[in-house]
């Protein structure tokens, strides 16, 4: 399987999620929202970054299925995120992702950053 994007814990409670750039498939996607919900299954305050600088617009269904994740997994969000920063330079990726919010809000605090610098700066403050 070619990863959809790659999930870094090796500084937690910050997680580092990378869009690899690969086109999202069925398993690759289910992995990937699979993965992330295993950061949150450990029930202790996260912070993540999720880098889509090399992102490519994922088809309609996975932004659902994103939307869905969002929804279903809400609770863990609230009680153990600090907050979300989005790595997106494409005005492309951004505009995907306010549709993605459009079939379900985003449940905790987040900012679009333009830059890894300004992300870490901001998800940093979060976790202090």
């Amino acid at each position: 399987m070619i990863n959809y994007a790659t999930i870094d814990s090796s500084k937690y409670p910050l997680i580092n999620v990378v869009f690899t750039g690969n086109e999202a498939t069925g398993e690759n996607f289910k992995y990937y929202l699979d993965e992330l919900k295993e950061m949150y299954n450990k029930q202790n305050k996260i912070a993540i970054i999720l880098d889509a600088t090399k992102a490519i617009i994922p088809g309609i269904i996975y932004q659902k299925m994103q939307a869905k994740w969002l929804k279903d997994n809400k609770e863990l969000m609230v009680n153990y995120c600090a907050g979300t920063a989005y790595i997106i330079p494409s005005l492309i990726i951004r505009n995907v992702l306010k549709a993605i919010f459009t079939f379900q809000k985003q449940p905790v605090d987040y900012i679009v950053c333009k830059s890894e610098a300004e992300a870490k700066d901001w998800v940093n403050k979060k976790l202090n």
